[in-house]
């Protein structure tokens, strides 16, 4: 029987980060193929749904919020939370213009 200890946290393989590293350049080419095409209203929350999806693998896998605590993971979400407040004012008022 092993006794691990609980300092030990689970790192991904190389061949994860290399998959997330080339899903985050075939987001980018999305990002910048879309910004070509006129999509109206729908451009920039495109955009933004394409760079969340981005945001997500970075934390999860480059930032190994995965296997960190859940009080840091907390922290995130309220920073997350706030961001999105931010978004959500800022479209509000540029929707007036």
């Amino acid at each position: 029987m092993e006794n691990h200890s609980h300092s030990e946290k689970h790192t991904p393989h190389y061949g994860i980060y290399i998959i997330v590293w080339l899903a985050l350049l075939i987001l980018t080419g999305v990002t910048v193929a879309v910004a070509g095409i006129n999509f109206g209203g729908l451009t920039v929350a495109t955009a933004l749904l394409i760079a969340s999806i981005k945001s997500y693998l970075v934390l999860t896998i480059f930032m190994h919020l995965k296997s960190e605590s859940k009080v840091f993971s907390i922290f995130v979400g309220v920073a997350l939370l706030f961001l999105l407040i931010s978004f959500v004012l800022l479209f509000a008022d540029y929707s007036f213009m």
